[in-house]
């Protein structure tokens, strides 16, 4: 059975199906509209690493940064911080980003939900995996001209050099079934083929992502049947995926030709307890994940200093690189996208710490001695 951080898996379950009554499952709109409420992630089956099947090579940088190079003898790696933001759709939170992470010479991941380019009028067009036309748990694009925008300032954020992944399409998590936790290899096939005929769509509307340049993402809710899904993963170009999570911050891994990069199950030096460091997780264990911003800039910084403990312990133990999962989201008074922000302002500036997206980091890793690699992820997970 899954476990769910600091929640017991019975307790976890009972108030799961409790939310996903009341208020079905949703993820923040791409205008940063009111968000429905889902349950916390969860923490994926524990799954042994297996290297049977060889990931493809990722073609090397066009300007290769001066820490894109393979390390010395007995030198250690750089603290590789890796941003991600599911969904990936709202402009407001872009601005933002987008001007920080230029200054503190940061690439982040963007994790694009691909019916965030379907206009609502389009919907129809989109059948998600044993779902009806034209529904999705997370809605579509808005209008064309609203769709049309947000083609213009996503070409922006590759034209900065940071990454458009996959979060897939309709969103169905647990309780919406089929879920995506159930699905078959065929049902992802599905999913994914029209994750890339949105696409190619929008392609045609002006979107300069490359289909080739979309190498892998994160599933809804951390959900899959990873036997199931991964062969469809491969089979559509994809080299990596980060929805497994492991207790602690360790090195990513290959698991059936995929590259790994669990997000950390680490503790909450304010409440003592671990969770799960993404940002739904967070706001969850602070307080049920109600829409009440709490005592005002606590929580942020409760959120701040959770990651800068993560870090340090990573930093200064396996220098693993370290996953921080989040959505653009106004939650909680969007104490945890202030968190992300100010987290990033002070750390990509550290010294031997490079803020970079998964490609790059898989990049680096292509040039390091395998023996070298091996050896790191054979060391203890850091634990904060």
């Amino acid at each position: 059975m899954k476990r769910w951080g600091w929640l017991s898996t019975g307790v976890a379950l009972a108030l799961t199906l409790a939310v996903l009554a009341v208020q079905g499952a949703q993820e923040p709109l791409p205008g940063g509209a009111a968000e429905e409420l889902a349950s916390p992630l969860p923490i994926a089956p524990q799954v042994s690493s297996s290297t049977s099947v060889p990931t493809p090579p990722v073609p090397p940088p066009a300007a290769a940064p001066a820490w894109m190079r393979r390390m010395l003898p007995g030198e250690k790696p750089p603290q590789f911080v890796l941003f991600s933001f599911d969904g990936a759709a709202s402009k407001a939170h872009w601005d933002r980003v987008m001007p920080l992470a230029q200054r503190v010479n940061a690439h982040v991941t963007g994790l694009l939900s691909g019916v965030y380019l379907v206009p609502d009028a389009d919907a129809a067009s989109y059948r998600g995996p044993g779902h009806r036309a034209g529904y999705s748990s997370i809605g579509f694009g808005g209008t064309r001209e609203q769709v049309a925008a947000r083609i213009a300032y996503l070409n922006d954020a590759l034209a900065a050099g940071h990454e458009i992944g996959t979060h897939y399409n309709g969103h169905y998590c647990q309780g919406d079934e089929p879920s995506v936790g159930r699905w078959g290899t065929a049902e992802w096939d599905l999913e994914l083929d029209q994750f890339f005929s949105i696409l190619s769509e929008a392609r045609e509307q002006g979107f300069r992502l490359d289909p080739a340049s979309v190498r892998g993402g994160r599933t809804p809710c951390l959900e899959g049947d990873w036997g199931q899904a991964f062969p469809s993963m491969r089979g559509h170009g994809l080299v990596y995926d980060t929805s497994h999570v492991r207790l602690g911050v360790v090195w990513p891994f290959v698991l059936d030709g995929m590259w790994e990069f669990p997000m950390p199950e680490v503790r909450v030096p304010a409440l003592g307890k671990r969770v799960v460091m993404m940002d739904f997780n967070l706001w969850y264990a602070l307080n049920g994940a109600r829409d009440d911003p709490g005592p005002p800039g606590e929580y942020t910084q409760i959120v701040l200093d959770t990651y800068r403990s993560v870090y340090l312990a990573a930093f200064n133990g396996n220098r693993a690189p370290l996953v921080v999962g989040n959505h653009f989201n106004d939650w909680a008074g969007g104490a945890f996208s202030s968190a992300v922000e100010r987290f990033m302002e002070e750390v990509c500036v550290r010294g031997e710490t490079v803020c970079a997206t998964y490609t790059e980091v898989i990049q680096w890793m292509q040039l390091q001695d395998p023996v070298v690699l091996e050896q790191f992820r054979r060391m203890p997970a850091a634990l904060n």
